[in-house]
């Protein structure tokens, strides 16, 4: 409630006294106020008592394993992108659905406990974050925020089992790919599995190099940048889908420039600072060359819409 004063000096005095005097911030508490603010805190604290465990497990993965390392940047963005978005017209709650939903999930949560299983037990806390939604906005609301609940779900690290299964078949596709371009430069080699036998060296090419880190992290940008940049789903998918071979190309030339810079300059460049370094600067290269391709998607996407609205 605002006051207003005089414009002299005493009236600005009595207006500051008066606000001193009668505390308004206590009286706009009122008890309507306080029983709308009380469900939103018990729900709070029951949903981190629940799923306190799995959260704090997902954000120490997220800070110390490198192929979860993209959560730093996908968490964040979600949250943020869920502001900006905001809530959709003609959202409406859906108590029975959001209640059933937040039912399945506690009970995926407890399964998963018991199990051990940490990839469903993070899973269940964002089910468990969607059912709260179309608890109290409906399902309209979590399509409408259909790329941030995209982002949470992929920050979460794929089970080992998975992984192993993953790595292997693309070791040995960067291990071809390294050796192809090797031999195209005249640079004598010997493929044997991800075995690459060079004269007097042999590398290696271990799970860590197999472009799995940097294909899940690709695969989540280009998400990222097809929900920002695109606005047809038909151009999002293709992103995705080209995503992959760009990845799975690019760490076949990390393995050739490897090899090459071994054969040519030094040792030191298969192993340490110089590989880590290589790594990095090829991933830039790769993200560069997905947004390169999501421009190019965007341009298309403008000139389809000015010659649709021509035609019209």
């Amino acid at each position: 409630m605002a006051t207003e004063a005089s414009p002299g000096s005493g009236g600005l005095i009595a207006s500051a006294g008066e606000i001193i005097g009668r505390r308004p911030w206590r009286n706009s508490l009122s008890l309507s106020d306080f029983g709308s603010v009380l469900p939103v805190v018990v729900t709070a604290a029951a949903f981190l008592a629940l799923f306190a465990q799995p959260l704090v497990l997902l954000v120490q993965d997220w800070w110390t394993l490198p192929e979860a390392g993209h959560g730093l940047l996908l968490a964040p963005a979600a949250l943020w992108l869920a502001w900006r978005s905001g809530i959709a017209e003609r959202a409406s709650p859906n108590r029975a659905l959001g209640l059933a939903i937040i039912i399945l999930a506690v009970f995926i949560r407890y399964v998963s406990g018991l199990a051990a299983e940490l990839f469903t037990m993070r899973e269940s806390m964002f089910l468990a974050l969607a059912g709260l939604v179309v608890y109290r906005y409906g399902f309209r609301q979590v399509v409408w925020w259909w790329l941030p609940f995209t982002l949470l779900v992929l920050t979460v690290p794929l089970p080992e089992l998975v992984t192993q299964q993953l790595a292997l078949p693309l070791q040995f596709k960067a291990s071809r790919i390294g050796a192809a371009l090797l031999s195209s430069r005249h640079v004598p080699v010997q493929l044997a599995g991800n075995i690459i036998r060079l004269p007097g060296r042999e590398l290696f090419v271990t799970e860590a190099c197999s472009g799995l880190r940097s294909l899940t992290a690709l695969l989540s940008l280009a998400v990222l940048m097809g929900g920002v940049a695109l606005a047809k789903p038909l151009s999002r998918l293709l992103l995705i889908a080209i995503a992959i071979p760009v990845a799975i190309l690019i760490n076949g030339v990390r393995v050739f420039l490897t090899g090459f810079l071994v054969y040519f300059v030094s040792p030191s460049f298969g192993e340490g600072f110089m590989h880590i370094t290589e790594g990095w600067l090829l991933f830039i290269v790769s993200f560069a060359s997905l947004a390169l391709v999501a421009w190019v998607f965007r341009l298309g996407e403008r000139f389809l819409t000015r010659k649709r609205e021509v035609y019209v």
